[in-house]
């Protein structure tokens, strides 16, 4: 059970936690549910604001921002908290201290490192952990925390670090497993791991649901759910479509493809663990816990004659690479990828044509030096405020009218850029970002008339 920042956002949510797991916990014949946490809402974006005034210098304003953090994480313990409270808020002071010096450290020498930034994001996640850990027991859940960084054991890449999985599993055998066989339910904290020789390391915002999944996949469990503050997967972003349809049941293919595609209830990389181990994710509404929600399976239940959804990716870049050397000439293509591998800059869309290539990036951190080097043997443009749409549904790859359909719903909106993937599973459409509010509506009318409800 993964619990998102807003599900632990304040004593409120946490209550709610609290009830969940203890519903879960007295359903018949079910172990004690791990559960996973994010840190409190917004904790991460003020972490990160707080390194970046150490990088600048300003001591004295990142001070203040963590006795900010600070006050509100005592806050909350004190509220959940009676019989365990003061090894808790002890607890909490000792992380908190760690951190201050470390700002104070790294104010000084005006810079942040990839390993201290992870080292500073990675304090939400363990304070949360302690929080609900000593919660649960206090309201009389039996409960313990795990360190995440003593169990997901990753490489060194700082700020998405790849895990580990046979470390990882192997530790959580022998570390988690036996925590959960005496009734405990096992809190750790997400977004969070270390290297082999105990070097913090992050996984990505968003690594929550990853690091739940990894857990998951490694302890064997029936099902990896992901509670929210929305009702599931939608058939598009509510804050571009409004009233969109709740998505019952998708499979792990339009998952991975919508997750990766922008949809913000899911991390991208939540499906593949899952995948593997074959265990269902279920996304959850902490606020409506009876809601069913959506369904994650290796099979796809689609709906006759339907797209599953919309998702779109905003703030993309496209960069397009031209030389009349490409014409009829082998190993191009090979040159120019070597050089995005290079600068570690993943793409998403690619479009090729005689002489020349187009592709969409949204990680633009290396992007001048990445088009420096291009530079060196093609011609290279760069068109920013760009947007991404993707539909997707297994329908696509037996219903070629949804193709046209979908093209012809977008009729007079510029396109940039479209294409079908090989597994013909969903539409790409590069667009500018101004464009997106409009295509969005347009797609959405055309493949999803009836307006959400809660009880669909």
């Amino acid at each position: 059970m993964k619990f998102g920042g807003t599900s632990v956002a304040d004593p409120d949510a946490m209550g709610r936690l609290i009830t969940i797991v203890r519903q879960q916990t007295q359903a018949a014949g079910s172990p004690p549910p791990i559960v996973v946490v994010s840190a409190l809402a917004g904790v991460t974006d003020a972490l990160i604001e707080i390194a970046r005034l150490a990088e600048e210098g300003d001591a004295e304003q990142a001070a203040a921002g963590l006795n900010a953090l600070l006050k509100r994480h005592l806050a909350v313990a004190t509220a959940m908290t009676a019989d365990g409270r003061a090894d808790l808020l002890a607890a909490v002071g000792h992380e908190f201290e760690e951190l201050i010096g470390l700002i104070h450290a790294l104010a000084v020498l005006r810079e942040v490192s990839p390993r201290s930034y992870d080292a500073v994001l990675a304090v939400g996640e363990l304070v949360s952990s302690r929080i609900v850990a000593a919660a649960l027991a206090d309201h009389g859940i039996p409960s313990a925390w795990v360190d995440a960084r003593r169990v997901l054991t990753t490489d060194a890449e700082h700020n998405t670090a790849v895990p580990d999985m046979s470390e990882t599993c192997d530790r959580a055998r022998a570390r988690v497993a036996p925590l959960v066989s005496a009734g405990n339910v096992v809190v750790i904290g997400g977004f969070i791991g270390a290297t082999a020789n105990g070097v913090t390391t992050t996984l990505g915002r968003g690594g929550s649901d990853y690091s739940a999944a990894i857990f998951g996949a490694c302890l064997g469990v029936d099902e990896i759910q992901i509670w929210t503050d929305v009702d599931g997967m939608l058939t598009a972003d509510p804050r571009i479509v409004p009233q969109p349809r709740l998505v019952p049941h998708l499979s792990f293919a339009e998952a991975s493809e919508l997750a990766y595609f922008g949809a913000k209830v899911l991390h991208p990389s939540t499906i593949l663990p899952a995948v593997a181990k074959n265990i269902p994710v279920r996304i959850l509404n902490a606020r409506r816990p009876g809601n069913t929600g959506t369904l994650i399976t290796a099979e796809a239940r689609p709906a006759k004659g339907q797209l599953t959804a919309l998702a779109c990716k905003r703030d993309v870049t496209v960069i397009d690479i031209t030389s009349t050397r490409m014409l009829m000439a082998h190993g191009f293509l090979r040159r120019l990828f070597e050089v995005f591998e290079r600068f570690k800059t993943p793409v998403d869309v690619v479009t090729t044509s005689e002489v020349s290539v187009s592709v969409t990036v949204d990680d633009t951190r290396r992007l001048d030096g990445l088009v420096d080097n291009l530079r060196t043997f093609a011609d290279v443009n760069i068109e920013r405020e760009m947007a991404i749409i993707c539909a997707v549904g297994e329908n696509l790859r037996a219903d070629p009218s949804l193709f046209s359909r979908a093209v012809t719903a977008l009729d007079r909106v510029p396109l940039r850029m479209v294409g079908q993937a090989a597994s013909r599973r969903n539409i790409t459409f590069v667009l500018r970002d101004a464009d997106v509010p409009n295509a969005m509506t347009r797609l959405h009318e055309e493949f999803f008339q009836r307006p959400f409800s809660a009880t669909s």
